[in-house]
């Protein structure tokens, strides 16, 4: 799909405008597989199997603010996955403020589902479903990661997601967040949600292993997270390793992930090989 096929969101402000603009002329001629794995647009996918497939599978999700972008923004990561052999799945889900939190967690645990139910026919091993995301999507990314409260219900064994690969991520909604507002997915003031919401306050026993990325120009306060988020990982006996990508901003990260002789492009797959 193009984004202007999908029901309509929330404009693009100028900081995220010149951000879409360079992802889908990037994209621009890849051609993956779409399905959908619930009734609304937003909830589909797009597959790229890889030419020579080693089984491992990236599912990727988004960013956005929780409430911009669509599964065609990470497309332009595909060719680099690929290359390496890697089957690479973008995740869409439904977006703020029209659906609140857990709508789109929920949504991205469904694609997950569909995708492990899948990616045997795409060269891709169901035993080796990693997940990843660029901020919003980091930070759905993790919370899956770490919550162990899903996988039954949807037919998934608990140990599902072999890895995760968070990209400039939001781990922490409380109140040494450094957040400068509040998140509008998360709902009103009363709802509660920021703590279940945080993938830092949901790690449930042994962690699977993490590569966290930011943009070493990041935000201040989401690197700060990430080092914090991967404490906490070791401290729950997770095996972490912390990536910071040179020169990169919050939106830069995302567009370095897709550079093929990148530092994220070259590390991610091997990493990924080894766990």
């Amino acid at each position: 799909m193009r984004p202007e096929d999908y029901p309509a969101q929330e404009p693009l402000s100028d900081f995220a405008r010149p951000y879409h603009e360079e992802v889908m002329r990037r994209a621009d001629g890849l051609d993956g597989i779409e399905a959908r794995y619930g009734d609304d647009p937003y909830q589909s996918v797009l597959l790229y199997p890889a030419a020579e497939p080693v089984g491992d599978v990236l599912v990727f999700i988004h960013g956005g603010g929780w409430t911009n972008g669509w599964k065609e923004w990470m497309s332009f990561m595909a060719p680099a996955m690929n290359a390496r052999g890697v089957t690479f799945a973008t995740v869409g889900y439904r977006l703020a403020p029209m659906h609140l939190f857990p709508s789109g967690y929920h949504d991205c645990l469904d694609a997950v589902a569909w995708i492990a139910g899948h990616a045997a026919h795409h060269g891709g091993d169901p035993a080796r479903i990693f997940v990843g995301g660029h901020s919003a999507g980091g930070h759905y990314a993790s919370l899956m990661a770490v919550r162990r409260d899903w996988q039954a219900e949807r037919g998934l064994k608990a140990d599902v997601i072999r890895g995760c690969l968070p990209i400039s991520g939001v781990y922490d909604y409380g109140p040494q967040s450094g957040l400068t507002m509040r998140p509008r997915f998360l709902g009103p003031e009363n709802s509660g949600n920021e703590g279940p919401a945080s993938p830092l306050l949901q790690i449930d026993g042994a962690p699977p292993p993490f590569l966290i990325a930011y943009g070493d120009e990041d935000f201040p306060h989401l690197i700060t997270q990430a080092q914090t988020m991967a404490d906490a990982l070791e401290r729950a006996g997770g095996d972490v390793e912390r990536l910071a990508l040179p020169e990169a901003s919050h939106l830069g990260a995302s567009l370095a992930a897709g550079d093929p002789d990148g530092v994220w492009a070259t590390t991610a797959p091997g990493w990924m090989r080894r766990h």
